[in-house]
C-alpha cells in the first residue's frame, strides 16, 4: 500500500509533513488517522489505525509470563501516540521519539507496503550504505521460489 522514499526538512514549528503520495492514498482509503512509535533500527513506524490495531492483536497475545515480552510490549506501546494529520498532512512528532529516532530536521519517510518508516536522514544514508550492497543475499536467504 504505502511505496517509496521521500525526503522532507522539519517545518519552523518542528511538524513533519506526509509526504503527497501518502496523503492522496491515505484520502483514497479513507485514513484519517496513524499510530506512531519506536521502530527497530532507529527508526519509527507509522501505522495507519486498522493495520495498527492488527499489530496490536498480535503483541497482546505475546505471553506476560516472558520477561521479552514484556519488555517489548512496554517499549513499544508506551511510545505510540495518536497522529491526525492536518488538511496539509503535518503533525508532530513527540520529542521523546525523535531522539530515538535521532531526528533533528533532516527525515526521510519510506513506504513499506502496510506502514511508513521515519528515519533521521543521516541513519536512512547509513542504513542503505551497510545494507543495499547485500540486497540480493538477503533475498536469497529470506525468499523462497
Amino acid at each position: 500500500m504505502f511505496y517509496g522514499e521521500y525526503s522532507h526538512t522539519l517545518d519552523a514549528k518542528g511538524r513533519a509533513v506526509l509526504p503527497a503520495k501518502f496523503r492522496q492514498l491515505a484520502k483514497e482509503k479513507k485514513i484519517k488517522k496513524f499510530y506512531l512509535t519506536r521502530g527497530m533500527e532507529k527508526c519509527l513506524f507509522l501505522f495507519p489505525e486498522e493495520e495498527w490495531k492488527n499489530q496490536e492483536e498480535k503483541f497482546k497475545s505475546l505471553s506476560i509470563m516472558k520477561k521479552d515480552a514484556r519488555s517489548f510490549n512496554r517499549l513499544y506501546f508506551s511510545g505510540a501516540t495518536e497522529i491526525v494529520p492536518d488538511s496539509q498532512g503535518r503533525f508532530v512528532i513527540p520529542s521523546y521519539l525523535k531522539e530515538y529516532a535521532d531526528i533533528e530536521k533532516e527525515i526521510v519517510f519510506i513506504g513499506v507496503s502496510n506502514r511508513i518508516e521515519l528515519w533521521s536522514k543521516y541513519s536512512w544514508e547509513e542504513f542503505t550504505s551497510q545494507h543495499l550492497q547485500h540486497f540480493e543475499q538477503i533475498a536469497e536467504k529470506l525468499i523462497e521460489e
